[in-house]
């Protein structure tokens, strides 16, 4: 009687562990899902923040673009009209603001500070994680030393006062002060032109160098951005 007792016992006993691991396994994995959970949730808010400032990042590197472009277009009427040809003088206008502006980039980097401060690791793609790193720590800090930092593009300081020297005598403005056109052609050496030659092939070439890199940050952007819609999508999809 008292084997059998015990080995009740004993069977009851172990029942009993049985039961508390399995409860204690349960509870650990419906903690862990809504850990999980969680995590998703964060993770999908911290990528639509992202993918909303790149959007904005995508019109002003799209702006910066169209001006530069501009600067270029200003380099060739610069250059036609210090070797004699033909140019619309009503035009001056137009170029004399582009040939030496410069520009800043802004770049949108909430969704990008919440990252970091939440973890990078949060990211569980490391293909995405990896992206959007280079993008916000390589690409972007490179294009703002371009236009903001490096001495070689700032085309204002480095080059408007000495070409402005030589245009300026030649402009015509009208009643409420604003350029109107310009008296061709221009009284200048042959030094004097040369000068104004070699500063207009510098711009150019510093703006093409911009631009190329423009375009390289801008297929970068473009390609996470749709990665980020990609996600978006099959979130919704899983939601509904």
């Amino acid at each position: 009687m008292e084997k059998n007792k015990t080995g009740k016992y004993l069977k009851y006993a172990i029942g009993e562990i049985i039961l508390v691991v399995i409860g204690i396994l349960i509870a650990l994995q419906i903690n862990n899902w809504n850990e999980n959970r969680k995590e998703n949730i964060i993770e999908n808010k911290i990528l639509v923040e992202i993918s909303k400032g790149l959007k904005e990042d995508l019109n002003d590197i799209k702006a910066n673009m169209s001006a530069h472009r501009a600067g270029l277009k200003a380099c060739e009427y610069y250059y036609n009209m210090l070797t004699n040809k033909e140019v619309k003088p009503d035009s001056i206008n137009y170029y004399y603001g582009y040939l030496t502006r410069g520009y800043i980039s802004i770049q949108n980097k909430s969704g990008y500070e919440s990252l970091k401060s939440r973890g990078l690791e949060i990211i569980k793609d490391d293909s995405l994680r990896n992206n959007i790193i280079k993008l916000y720590e390589q690409d972007y800090p490179f294009i703002m030393k371009l236009e903001e930092q490096d001495p070689e593009g700032n085309f204002h300081d480095n080059y408007f006062k000495e070409i402005n020297n030589h245009i300026s005598p030649n402009l015509i403005f009208n009643n409420y002060g604003e350029i109107e056109t310009i008296k061709l052609p221009l009284n200048v050496s042959e030094i004097e032109q040369k000068k104004m030659l070699s500063y207009l092939w510098k711009i150019k070439n510093d703006r093409i160098f911009i631009l190329d890199t423009y375009s390289k940050v801008l297929e970068n952007l473009m390609h996470l951005r749709s990665n980020l819609e990609e996600i978006k999508r099959k979130a919704n999809k899983e939601l509904s």
